[in-house]
């Protein structure tokens, strides 16, 4: 017999009124008849168990597609709890210790600090927190600390003052925002290097969402509430690349995406038709179609092994000196001091990389960590969560009913096979942001994870202040810094 098929415990016992035979297997199968053969799996299934009595209730969840059990995904998840009483107290007692020592040997987290961001998306966080994500955890006997996010930057305060001690991973119920800000907060923390092993997951209840969209679509699984909240409570996890976004001595640490064009002028400039709800994108998009802007500047990056014949030879093009603060990188000693205070960035010698250089025009630059900017945009369908690279997706001179249908495509990653954009990945890069080529008067927007990185001049709300100035910003990649609850 196959070892993972031998039985840990069997046992006659009784489910809706008839006798069965029940076995727990090796691998953590459950066994039983109900007229038919039946089986659940605790590590895949399984959210926990309740004593109650002499019956035993196993709170699972399982796939299902017009109400028939499937193993085969996308599948809508839907409850099925199974009641059963064993033979006598003693084997009530001893399925009771087997099942929940089989549940512990899984490593779950049990206990989660929960945010909640009651503003994102559709406003709708606090709700979908309390009718499917606390009940979930509740049955899956995961202690949870809620803190609901009171203004921008909250969660990011939060991430870098918490104690990590009383927790076994953070949970945003929100879009990628609030990901991006604990992200942030415990990269600026003195035990940055610890704190960022913390495991992060992330439940779909926000605008864009692209994160929880590509740890889902990854296994194939529907971005759904409950498949991210089984994904956080099975506790699987997977390590994320970080980039670091420079600027003289200033820092932010992106993972998801960096646009500059095209892409960032309507995420950024549709904000003002937000009464239109999601519409706002498309008609936004088709508004910049037909008054089309390009971008005067370069890009210059270390193109990723197989990516090199992309560009032109050069030379490092060096670190941006625009800062808040200091025109002056920091030496060595006072780097390492720093780093002690908090994350700077990997460290790589990047003088002696191979740099190459792309010269505008631009319509749009897109780099990608994840394949999905949202749930209905697969911006880079090659991305890798932990690859070491970003992937880079460039339009320049493109006409406007390709250009039209190649947006069209995005939705499923079409877009990059068209002859006007150019794909590749990159372990560095350096922007050099310059502006409009009808109107040099006005410059453009750089928007990185959803945020406002710096507003050149004339741009929308020019006025209010940004982390970062319209000028040069160099990103680099540390492989596999993070690390997210992901879905089996």
């Amino acid at each position: 017999m196959d070892p993972q098929q031998r039985p840990l415990m069997s046992d006659r016992v009784t489910v809706n009124g008839s006798v069965t035979p029940l076995a727990l297997l090796a691998d953590g199968r459950l066994w039983w008849s109900e007229g038919i053969q039946r089986c659940l799996s605790i590590e895949k299934d399984v959210l926990g168990i309740v004593a109650s009595g002499p019956y035993i209730k196993i709170k699972s969840l399982v796939e299902t597609r017009d109400g028939c059990c499937i193993t085969s995904a996308p599948a809508r998840l839907v409850r099925n709890d199974v009641v059963f009483m064993p033979s006598s107290e003693e084997s009530h007692r001893l399925w009771c210790h087997k099942l929940r020592e089989f549940i512990d040997s899984l490593g779950r987290p049990k206990r989660l600090l929960v945010f909640v961001n009651p503003f994102g998306g559709k406003k709708s966080a606090t709700k979908i927190f309390a009718e499917q994500v606390k009940p979930l955890f509740e049955d899956a006997h995961i202690q949870i600390t809620v803190q609901e996010t009171k203004h921008q930057l909250h969660a990011k305060e939060v991430a870098r003052s918490l104690d990590i001690t009383k927790y076994d991973g953070i949970v945003c119920v929100s879009g990628d925002g609030i990901l991006v800000e604990v992200v942030n907060g415990l990269l600026q923390r003195e035990d940055w290097d610890t704190a960022i092993k913390m495991p992060l997951g992330v439940v779909p209840a926000g605008t864009g969402n692209g994160m929880a969209k590509s740890l889902l679509d990854s296994v194939g699984d529907p971005c759904e509430v409950a498949n991210a909240v089984l994904a956080i409570i099975r506790g699987s996890k997977r390590p994320l690349d970080v980039a670091t976004i420079t600027q003289g001595e200033t820092r932010f640490f992106s993972i998801l995406m960096l646009a500059w064009g095209l892409v960032a002028d309507i995420d950024i400039e549709s904000e003002k038709y937000r009464w239109m709800g999601s519409a706002r994108l498309d008609f936004y998009g088709l508004c910049r179609l037909l008054n089309l802007r390009q971008y005067i500047g370069c890009v210059s990056f270390v193109p990723a092994p197989g990516y090199e014949a992309f560009g032109e030879p050069t030379s490092y093009p060096g670190k941006s000196t625009t800062s808040k603060g200091s025109n002056n990188d920091p030496s060595e000693a006072e780097r390492a001091n720093l780093q002690r205070l908090c994350y700077l960035g990997p460290e790589i010698n990047l003088e002696n990389l191979n740099w190459r250089v792309i010269n505008g025009p631009f319509i749009s630059v897109w780099l990608h960590n994840v394949p999905w900017g949202a749930e209905d945009t697969m911006a880079a369908p090659d991305a890798k969560f932990s690859d070491g690279y970003l992937d880079l997706i460039i339009i320049k001179n493109c006409p406007t009913l390709p250009l039209l249908s190649m947006m069209s495509e995005l939705n499923k990653g079409g877009h990059v096979k068209s002859p006007y954009v150019t794909y590749l990945k990159v372990k560095a890069f350096n922007l050099q942001p310059g502006p409009r080529t009808k109107d040099q008067e006005k410059e453009g927007i750089i928007d990185s994870d959803g945020e406002v990185l710096a507003r050149g001049k004339g741009t929308y709300k020019c006025e209010q202040k940004t982390l970062m100035a319209y000028d040069k910003l160099q990103i680099t990649v540390d492989q596999g810094l993070a690390t997210l609850f992901t879905p089996l």
